[in-house]
């Protein structure tokens, strides 16, 4: 992780999550990578969405010692905000973050060449081993960063490490396909009913994460469909039997439910963003009710965490 000019490709990664056992076969390291192309209304990780890194600030943790304000350069901090910072001024050049004694101001985002990330994924390596584990790219959308991949898979791949994909699919079919000879497997989200429905909710529609679904299907490429479950986005009879119907077009015949959380929402006043609170009950869902929907229309669902 180094900030300074370095020869070959880097990398933008907000988070590095160790010892996983939810995203994929065994013991993982997740790999969140920065910037996606989507913009869902609930997006779990907020602070994902844009490429370059950003501040966050977290109320809570202030302690008002002014000491963002001495090193900004910017004018971009006030003492006398609650937000604090004042989003169109701050370049994110992370002064104020390191001269914060609390912890209250963080940068999001930090920069990696090949070798660096390379190192920082082999030091789970034993637990890998002994557990049938690996690593796993998330984001964020991870193929948004082929050209980093297209170096730093094949030197992972020497240290014959499992290496599975967490992708929502849209981006042209051409930077995944270089990319697959490294992968193990794919876990392909697929959020909603349709194009009007991805329109809507994701801000994009679907026409290119359907071809490059139909791409890697073609190609019977290892992958698993997840659904994320968002009630009433999602789970009404005639939604699931739109979803189940294109699934079916791609011969697809189980998907991964994954149950709807509210935890993202607490991310949203510390960042610069436009996701707004959704204001959906975690109980607003009869989760055997959407399994059976998806089961009358000959698609094994099976409920994840």
């Amino acid at each position: 992780m180094n900030s300074e000019k370095t020869d070959g490709p880097v990398s933008i990664i907000f988070d590095i999550q160790r010892f996983s056992i939810h995203d994929g076969p065994g013991i993982r390291t997740l790999i969140f990578f920065k910037g996606c192309s989507l913009s869902c209304a609930w997006c779990q990780n907020p602070e994902s969405i844009k490429m370059k890194p950003e501040i966050a600030f977290y109320t809570d943790c202030c302690i008002g010692c002014g000491n963002c304000l001495k090193v900004c350069t910017e004018g971009a901090v006030s003492m006398q905000s609650d937000q604090r910072i004042a989003w169109d001024k701050c370049v994110a050049c992370g002064l104020c973050a390191r001269e914060c004694p609390a912890d209250a101001l963080r940068l999001v985002g930090t920069q990696y060449s090949v070798s660096e990330l390379i190192q920082e994924s082999l030091r789970d390596k034993d637990f890998y081993d002994v557990s049938d584990g690996g690593i796993t790219l998330s984001g964020g959308e991870p193929v948004l960063h082929s050209e980093f991949l297209l170096s730093f898979l094949p030197e992972l791949k020497k240290h014959d490490i499992h290496i599975l994909l967490e992708t929502a699919g849209n981006y042209p079919f051409l930077m995944l396909e270089p990319l697959l000879p490294f992968l193990d497997h794919i876990y392909f989200d697929y959020k909603l009913p349709d194009d009007q429905a991805y329109q809507n909710h994701t801000g994009k529609g679907n026409q290119q994460i359907l071809k490059v679904l139909h791409a890697l299907t073609d190609r019977g490429f290892p992958l698993t469909v997840r659904i994320p479950v968002v009630p009433g986005i999602n789970t009404e009879s005639h939604q699931i039997k739109i979803i189940c119907d294109t699934l079916h077009s791609f011969n697809i015949k189980d998907v991964n439910l994954l149950k709807y959380n509210r935890l993202w929402e607490a991310k949203i006043p510390r960042l610069d963003t436009r996701q707004k609170v959704l204001h959906i009950s975690t109980d607003a869902v009869d989760y055997d009710q959407v399994t059976d929907g998806f089961c009358k229309h000959d698609i094994k669902a099976i409920l994840s965490e």
